[in-house]
């Protein structure tokens, strides 16, 4: 479950009620959620706790979808879909292999985006932008002249600052969504300790004999 309470359709904002028509129907998402690709639905649940903070994040998506955008939307995606492999966000990286299939992407890209830097599929200018997605993302954005300047050979100033700012927010949506446990993202830490074999009589399970434990 989320960490924070969801929102039903009886106390949506006005400004959140189209988007509940658009994607639950005439259904109240908290008690019968559920999206058309399998998602829980708690991520608009959640947002609309705060309406406007909701419209901004709303806004956003309408942005990168704009037809004013110079970004090709192949490039897009690729860089979306690598943003939630590399923050490790199961929700964006699951929703964005839908959006590639939907921009074009052949199941092969698709595929091989978790190691990208190994395969052989992908053409200059997509190396070039997922080599600056992952100095975006895992870098924190210290990115390299190196990968700079391969991005410019494809890609002109505007299509740069379109990809920094989508791939970046992205980013902020992955850690967001993995921060609140939403949608895909609600998953138990998966680095633990597991519990070692009951030891000898007088050593604690785990330890070796003949060291000691701190």
């Amino acid at each position: 479950m989320p960490r924070l309470r969801q929102v039903p359709r009886a106390d949506a904002a006005p400004s959140v009620l189209p988007l509940y028509d658009l994607i639950f129907g005439g259904r109240d998402p908290v008690a019968d959620p559920g999206t058309a690709t399998g998602s829980p639905g708690d991520w608009w649940t959640v947002f609309a706790v705060v309406p406007d903070v909701f419209d901004h994040a709303v806004a956003g998506f309408a942005l990168y979808r704009s037809g004013r955008r110079l970004l090709d939307p192949r490039l897009r995606e690729l860089a979306m879909t690598r943003t939630g492999y590399a923050r490790a966000s199961r929700f964006v990286f699951s929703q964005h292999c839908k959006s590639c299939r939907e921009v074009g992407i052949p199941e092969d890209k698709i595929a091989a985006i978790p190691s990208w830097a190994t395969a052989g599929c992908f053409d200059e200018a997509e190396r070039a932008v997922l080599a600056y997605t992952d100095d975006l993302v895992l870098g924190g954005g210290r990115v390299s002249d190196g990968t700079f300047d391969a991005l410019r050979r494809h890609l002109s100033e505007e299509q740069i600052l379109e990809l920094t700012y989508i791939t970046a927010m992205y980013d902020m949506h992955a850690v967001i969504s993995r921060a609140l446990r939403l949608e895909f993202d609600d998953v138990d830490e998966p680095i633990t300790e597991v519990p070692g074999p009951a030891g000898p009589s007088g050593t604690p399970a785990g330890a070796t004999p003949g060291f000691e434990t701190a």
